[in-house]
């Protein structure tokens, strides 16, 4: 991992923690979150350089939520974009599913893949991609990703396609940085707040490539408090 040394990270239930108490304590909706997560992730990707269409796959979690802003600022700065959802769209509650409504009515490019891993399918919607956003699962996630995230994930990997993993690559584990059989090996991580806890296991490197940390606008004494006794 390249990143500036940061000796304070976050685990799986800080970042959670996090998320709550904006919200119930500092009233700030975990919407607007959400919204500054995907703005900050337009503005990386930009500036890494943006020389074809990106393809953002998503999951049904909030990772998925944050890659439907992205997709929504980035067709608001013109660039080539569509989405890949392995979801039911029924599937989307809370925040992910007002930004994919959002999406649906921007008429953003979106293919629904559902629960299936359509391979012939998925390499098509990889034709002439210069980005693929990994948008699949969260810090949230634990254990190896299930069917058909597995193939997915192993299909993204062999695209020879830069990856951008949003928060962490899918299928690392966010508390021990333990990589499972199936999970994203990302050219570049763009990670929320701080640094995940597992980010500086040294098999975790292998996954991550270049992270940068974003800020989602939490208040720095929310943030600091997330170390203080």
């Amino acid at each position: 991992m390249t990143c500036s040394p940061c000796p304070r990270t976050l685990t799986r239930q800080q970042s959670r923690l996090l998320d709550q108490r904006a919200s119930e304590e500092f009233g700030i909706p975990s919407v607007v979150l959400m919204e500054n997560a995907g703005r900050g992730l337009a503005d990386t990707l930009e500036r890494l350089g943006i020389a074809g269409p990106v393809v953002i796959a998503c999951g049904k979690g909030n990772n998925a939520g944050d890659g439907f802003v992205l997709a929504r600022h980035l067709d608001l700065r013109a660039y080539p974009v569509r989405i890949l959802l392995w979801a039911d769209p029924a599937e989307l509650t809370g925040d992910a599913a007002i930004n994919y409504r959002i999406v649906v009515k921007s008429r953003i490019p979106l293919e629904v893949f559902g629960r299936q891993h359509d391979p012939a399918r998925l390499q098509k919607a990889l034709e002439g991609a210069a980005w693929v956003v990994d948008a699949l699962l969260g810090t949230g996630a634990q254990g190896p990703p299930r069917p058909p995230l597995d193939a997915v994930i192993d299909a993204l990997n062999a695209a020879g396609v830069p990856i951008l993993a949003v928060d962490l690559p899918s299928g690392l584990d966010c508390d021990t940085g333990e990589p499972s059989a199936h999970t994203v090996r990302a050219a570049h991580t763009c990670t929320f707040v701080a640094p995940k806890a597992g980010f500086f296991q040294p098999r975790a490197a292998a996954y991550l490539g270049t992270v940068h940390v974003l800020d989602i606008g939490a208040p720095r004494v929310l943030v600091e408090s997330m170390w203080q006794g």
